[in-house]
Order: structure tokens, then sequence, then C-alpha cells
């Protein structure tokens, strides 16, 4: 999940990859996959920064669980489903 501010100064958390579009114009609105809006303060690169920096960190944990099942196992392919 990635946290962003509404106009309003609440905080919420959305699932990035239910994020169909974000868009500038001129405030960043994100569309959802489901036609959801949402204004948020944060400008078009901040929200593309923060699903960039989400989705490396969902890589780098899958990475990790990898190398360790093929540290406990000799076959790390079975362990994680791949």
């Amino acid at each position: 999940m990635i946290v962003l501010t509404r106009l309003n100064r609440s905080r919420f958390a959305v699932n990035p990859d239910l994020i169909e579009r974000v868009q500038a114009t001129p405030d960043t609105t994100l569309i959802m996959v489901d036609g959801a809006t949402f204004v948020v303060t944060e400008t078009m690169d901040d929200v593309i920064a923060q699903i960039t920096r989400f989705r490396a960190g969902v890589l780098a944990t899958a990475a990790a669980l990898i190398s360790t099942a093929g540290s406990d196992s000799a076959a790390p392919d079975a362990e994680v489903g791949l």
C-alpha cells in the first residue's frame, strides 16, 4: 500500500495495483480500475515514485524469500511455487 494525502489533508492508503492511471489536471488525480477517483496533494511524479518504491520492495522481499528457501532446500522453486 502507498499512503497519500487528500486535498483536505486526510491521509489514506491505496493499493497501487488497483490504480489504472494518474493524471495532473492540474491537481493530481488517481483513477482506479473500478472507476473511483481520488484527488491528492502529491505530485504525479511523487505518486509514481511511491509506486516504484512499493513495487521494488515487493520484488526485494520475493528475492529474499527465494534466496532463503534456496539455502534451506535443494529445490527452491518447489517451495515458492515457481
